[in-house]
């Protein structure tokens, strides 16, 4: 049997569907999206954030889950913008590139852009060559020692300011300048998170990730200064996938090490 609705129940039916739907505040759409679609800064060589996939060359990861979900909740179409590294996008800042970017929290950067709260926390600690008689994380600051960082990176910028005694050799950031510096024995051990250092080991032989760590590093979302009605909102979009499971699924799904959604 054929049923049938009368013009006043459909009516009636859409006006609810559209009660129930989330709505997004003019103002937030247009500091958001002022382009009609989000923007979305992504540090391509941090496979903790982003990978891209080899057959399609689609890209994948946590901050594609969350930048394609946000687009979603505002209406706009996903837009990409890849930087090569931490230093590409950081020099990106104040420039009208994007609209929402992802990249770890530090106290310097929070004077140029407005952060999130975290949405992810990620084990940092060091790569060592083989034959390194380096032992865990809370050995390496010696002064014989030299550090590789990636430029400009989490990593640079909290060692910088935390280390005593250890020397520091910035290099671009992504696995080949990594291999070269402990190949070549311009350093001792590479600072990144646990994550990408266990990818690194694979193509380095009887190299090991060191246990503990020198910092747990957060990952957060950030936005341009002067759109504090896109901040407030992003803001509250960290917190709710954190809640409602997105963060969590997104982690996994991604198979990260030694990530977790921040607290």
């Amino acid at each position: 049997m054929k049923l049938s609705l009368s013009p006043a129940i459909c009516i009636a039916l859409l006006l609810v569907g559209c009660a129930s739907a989330p709505s997004v505040p003019p103002a937030v759409r247009d500091e958001l999206a002022p382009a009609g679609k989000l923007r979305v800064g992504l540090i391509l060589s941090n496979q903790v954030l982003v990978t891209k996939d080899s057959k399609t060359g689609e890209l994948q990861g946590v901050t594609v889950t969350l930048g394609k979900k946000l687009a979603e909740r505002l209406g706009v179409p996903f837009e990409p913008v890849g930087y090569p590294n931490p230093a590409a996008l950081a020099k990106s800042f104040g420039g009208n590139e994007w609209d929402i970017a992802f990249l770890a929290f530090d106290p310097a950067r929070a004077q140029e852009v407005d952060f999130s709260p975290p949405y992810m926390v990620v084990d940092n600690t060091y790569l060592v060559p083989p034959g390194s008689k380096l032992q865990s994380a809370d050995t390496a600051d010696r002064p014989e020692v030299k550090i590789a960082v990636p430029e400009r990176s989490a990593p640079d910028l909290f060692l910088s300011r935390n280390l005593k005694a250890a020397q520091i050799v910035r290099v671009p950031g992504g696995a080949d300048a990594a291999l070269e510096v402990l190949r070549s024995g311009r350093a001792d051990a590479y600072a990144e998170n646990a994550h990408m250092l266990s990818l690194y080991s694979e193509r380095l032989p009887g190299s090991r990730v060191l246990e503990g760590r020198y910092t747990m590093i957060q990952h957060a979302i950030a936005t341009p200064k002067g759109r504090p009605a896109a901040a407030q909102y992003v803001r509250q979009f960290v917190e709710q996938s954190k809640a409602d499971g997105t963060l969590q699924n997104a982690i996994v799904n991604a198979n990260l090490r030694r990530a977790s959604v921040a607290p």
